[in-house]
């Protein structure tokens, strides 16, 4: 395609240009291997009194954490980048932003930041901080309780959290239990409009979430002398989520009603993972595994009638998901030379979702019965193989260049309600380019040949009853894939701070969005589409300026997208797809004191939900804001108190209604904006 050689064209050029730059440096300029990596101790923290790792790592100037389960397949195309101890964590779920979080801020020795082509690591590249902790064999914990309060809801006053980690020798460990309980309620008027946008009716609606979450984890690390490195880290996790929606219904000239939605979860999952390290010949061989399983019932009811009692309906749909995921990976690594490493991996996962669901339906307070539904029982499993060979080499003393290529083969099948079976073969491969520019600039370019991983779920038929819609199961969708181009300039500012900027450009092809199927729609594949993305992630120290104490930081998205839309042809975003998200905090630690003060403000939008017959689009306005005061010391503890939701935020939502589909005629639109008022926070923290 056209885009791809593009993409390698630039690429090429980037790196002849940076080839020749680094070249003429003399030796006299270029700092080593070591130079180029920045340091920080836990003293560089002192002033946020962080609790664990996770703290330290969060105040690290102009870096944010990606996610280790961010809807990549297996391992060979994690995103996340964060190293313990120079190693990936061997779980996604249970990943690196948890194990940081079981680690106590006393076992930190330092924080590493660094480029992803000097960790030696496959398919590691951009910003990486390793955080290197300690063998000490002393016991060290941490605990946290929050109590929350919000509007027109009970208090919750069980959210906490406790962790410990020790060593003995070789061994070490970590291990954390919390609770982590979630209320949210909004209130206020919907209207709804006929497609001339005459008012035919108005509900005065109510609804609370109440959600409770409680898990343990937990980690064992051994690295014997002999140099053999394993780690086994273990999740488990029960969650409990119940929605309540009660509508009062004001037709224009007809009779008032009553409507009431009962949505609820009741899930466990657990995740297992681990991998051990040791010499193999002239390298290293590394064998890693990894078993996830969830188990999730849904119970969704729905009910309406006029205020008398007449024109009753009750529906009830019931849906019990079982899903999950077992890799093994193995990758064999050795070097040939100063600069220059090879790597050779296969994974082999296999992933299933199996559904078994329900809808019923009642008409004047009769019986229940059972109404057909077209591929909602139904098994869906893929068995997917990968082989990769990785290659890195310095191309220069301030140059490194990372290549990969290798293909897939996955087999798809569904059972029940479809009955299907397909396999595919596609290539995979990336090349990194990272450019040491100056002591303070790193310049990283990545050409990457994807494969997307699927969402299971799109094989399944679902009903909302809450918005009368639902989505048909497709049993022919297949991944989509994509060639992008990451470009990242990483600026250290030194006394200032530092930023780090990413400029993304994707051309895509299969597309997952939504669909004509039948005479319905749902989600499947469009031939192609476009993606460009800036990102940044930056911190800005204001003692220069004489502000003491005192930082801003900023982490940004933005994202443009483009496809065909398969109904109407013409050019639109990308179903439902993010359009800005950012978060900006300003925080002072109050030189000489105890005291710190800070304010928090975010806000994200969205691009709408195409349907068949619809539009609509779900979100906040206006952004969220937050501001806190901490003490550092109340009796060995950090207290902090926090007033969120000082703007007013209101929960938004509109949709428009078209007839027979989203080529025909405006037949209905409703919208709401719902107040959920302010939320009162105190949190107490300490060690041991």
């Amino acid at each position: 395609m056209l885009l791809h050689r593009i993409l390698f064209g630039t690429a090429a050029a980037i790196v002849l240009a940076a080839q020749s730059a680094a070249i003429a440096q003399t030796e006299a300029t270029t700092p080593s291997s070591e130079t180029n990596r920045t340091a920080f101790t836990p003293a560089d923290f002192a002033q946020f009194s962080p609790q664990n790792a996770l703290d330290m790592v969060r105040r690290v100037p102009g870096f944010a954490i990606l996610s280790d389960d961010s809807g990549n397949r297996g391992f060979g195309q994690a995103r996340g980048n964060v190293l313990i101890d120079g190693q990936r964590v061997s779980a996604k779920s249970n990943g690196a932003e948890t194990a940081l979080g079981r680690i106590a801020a006393a076992r930190v020795v330092r924080i590493e930041v660094l480029d992803g082509a000097q960790t030696g690591i496959a398919g590691v590249s951009g910003k990486v901080v390793n955080v290197v902790t300690d063998g000490k064999g002393a016991l060290d914990g941490t605990w946290r309780y929050k109590w929350r309060i919000r509007e027109n809801l009970p208090p919750t006053f069980d959210e906490m959290n406790v962790t410990l980690s020790g060593s003995d020798g070789a061994l070490s460990w970590t291990f954390e239990a919390g609770s982590e309980p979630g209320r949210g309620a909004n209130a206020g008027w919907r209207n709804i409009w006929d497609g001339t946008g005459m008012l035919i009716e108005r509900r005065d609606e109510d609804f609370t979430s109440i959600e409770d979450d409680v898990s343990v984890s937990g980690s064992l690390a051994w690295k014997p002398a002999s140099g053999t490195v394993a780690n086994l880290n273990a999740s488990g996790e029960l969650y409990e989520g119940n929605q309540k929606q009660v509508s009062k219904t004001f037709p224009v000239g007809g009779p008032d009603g009553r409507r009431v939605f009962l949505g609820s979860e009741d899930e466990w999952n657990g995740e297992i993972g681990g991998d051990i390290e040791f010499a193999a010949g002239p390298g290293r061989l590394k064998l890693i595994s990894l078993a996830r399983h969830e188990h999730s019932p849904f119970v969704d009811v729905f009910q309406t009638a006029n205020i008398d009692g007449t024109s009753q309906f009750d529906q009830r749909f019931e849906q019990t998901i079982d899903e999950g995921e077992y890799i093994l990976r193995s990758e064999y690594a050795l070097q040939t030379g100063e600069g220059r490493d090879w790597q050779v991996s296969a994974e082999g996962a296999f992933n299933f979702l199996e559904a078994e669901s329900t809808l019923m339906e009642a008409f004047g307070g009769g019986p229940l019965t059972e109404i057909p539904l077209d591929l909602a029982n139904s098994r869906v499993e893929e068995r997917r193989g990968e082989v990769i060979l990785t290659h890195g080499r310095k191309l220069g003393p301030k140059l490194d260049l990372q290549i990969s290529a290798g293909a897939e083969y996955s087999e798809l099948s569904q059972t029940g309600d479809a009955e299907n079976k397909r396999t595919f073969t596609r290539p995979k491969g990336s090349a990194s380019l990272s450019w040491q520019q100056s002591a303070t600039l790193q310049l990283v370019t990545k050409v990457e040949r994807r494969v997307g991983q699927l969402n299971f779920f799109d094989f399944i038929s679902s009903v909302n009853l809450e918005q009368e819609n639902g989505v048909d199961g497709n049993p022919e969708i297949v991944p989509n894939q994509s060639w992008r181009l990451n470009l990242e300039a990483q600026k250290d500012f030194k006394a200032w701070g530092a930023s780090t900027v990413r400029l993304i450009f994707v051309e895509l092809e299969d597309v997952i969005d939504q669909v004509p199927i039948g005479t319905g729609a749902g989600p499947g594949n469009i031939d192609s589409g476009k993606l460009f993305a800036i990102e940044t992630d930056s911190t800005l120290k204001l003692e220069e300026v004489g502000f003491k104490g005192a930082e801003l930081t900023f982490n940004g998205r933005y994202y443009d997208t483009e496809v065909d839309d398969p109904l109407t042809g013409e050019r639109r975003s990308i179903n439902s797809h993010l359009i800005w998200e950012w978060n900006m905090e300003l925080r002072q630690d109050v030189p000489g004191t105890d005291w710190a003060w800070g304010t928090i403000v975010e806000g994200f939008k969205s691009e709408p939900s195409y349907q068949l017959n619809q539009i609509a689009l779900g979100g906040n306005d206006p952004a969220f804001s937050m501001v806190y005061l901490e003490h550092k010391d109340i009796a060995g503890m950090t207290g902090t108190v926090a007033l969120g939701n000082l703007f007013n935020q209101r929960d938004t939502f509109w949709r428009e209604v078209y007839a027979p589909d989203r080529n025909g005629a405006l037949v209905r639109s409703e919208e709401y904006a719902r107040a959920f008022g302010p939320i009162f926070t105190i949190e107490l923290k300490g060690k041991f």
